[in-house]
């Protein structure tokens, strides 16, 4: 009788554990991912609220890295493209974001290694109108895919560049080090908004993404821990 008692504790727990990671949002707040190895399963994958085409984005994040090389910080493919969004951080510094094929480059943005980044990147396919921000700091505005609205149901990685849809991972191009606070809206959010993000204060939180309700699927070797961000 103990043993299965014991055996049905046992269960019940592995099943509140997977209903917590994967049957409903989770409110990420303090919190943050740790991939403190070069991997090329060490991924994080987010479930999404996107419901319609996306003519309009903006992404936040904040990381934390002391690695010196390419590392893919945001992916987002459909079905028909896997290359459908890549943001890069380049060994160089600078970050190189893609749409469908197309690149721009960003340089001369704050020192990226050894200290927390609060980043965003703002496109609108109507205009191709794109721009970065990192720690309160703008780029100037970019032309990038006009006229391509993102359709089909997106798969959304943190840490790795998708090859395919929801794979084709390679670790010379993965993310290794903290993230934490990632918020995607289908709007091109306001500078102020963006502002508000960078110093992390009352921001509207995301619409199609939203840290304080996430649902999320972590890979091997990604742990999660209490934020040192605003300490």
């Amino acid at each position: 009788m103990d043993s299965l008692i014991k055996w049905m504790k046992t269960v019940s727990f592995l099943l509140a554990l997977i209903y917590g990671c994967y049957g409903r949002p989770q409110d990420l707040s303090g919190t943050k991912f740790i991939i403190p190895v070069e991997t090329s399963n060490s991924f994080v994958k987010l479930t999404g609220n996107f419901s319609k085409p996306i003519t309009a984005m903006t992404m936040c994040q904040r990381f934390f890295t002391d690695v010196q090389r390419d590392q893919s910080l945001f992916s987002l493919a459909t079905p028909s493209n896997a290359k459908d969004i890549n943001l890069l951080l380049q060994s160089s510094g600078g970050y190189q974001l893609s749409i469908r094929g197309d690149s721009v480059i960003f340089r001369g943005m704050p020192e990226n290694r050894n200290a927390w980044i609060s980043f965003c990147f703002t496109w609108d396919s109507k205009t191709g109108l794109n721009q970065i921000w990192a720690n309160g700091r703008r780029s100037a505005w970019k032309i990038l895919k006009v006229n391509g609205p993102i359709i089909g149901k997106p798969s959304i990685i943190l840490g790795q560049n998708q090859g395919s849809y929801g794979g084709g991972f390679v670790a010379f191009q993965s993310f290794t080090g903290d993230i934490t606070d990632v918020h995607f809206w289908d709007t091109m959010i306001s500078p102020c908004q963006i502002k508000l993000y960078m110093q992390g204060k009352n921001f509207i939180p995301g619409n199609s993404i939203n840290w304080q309700a996430m649902e999320f699927t972590a890979g091997e070797k990604v742990f999660e821990q209490l934020s040192d961000f605003s300490c």
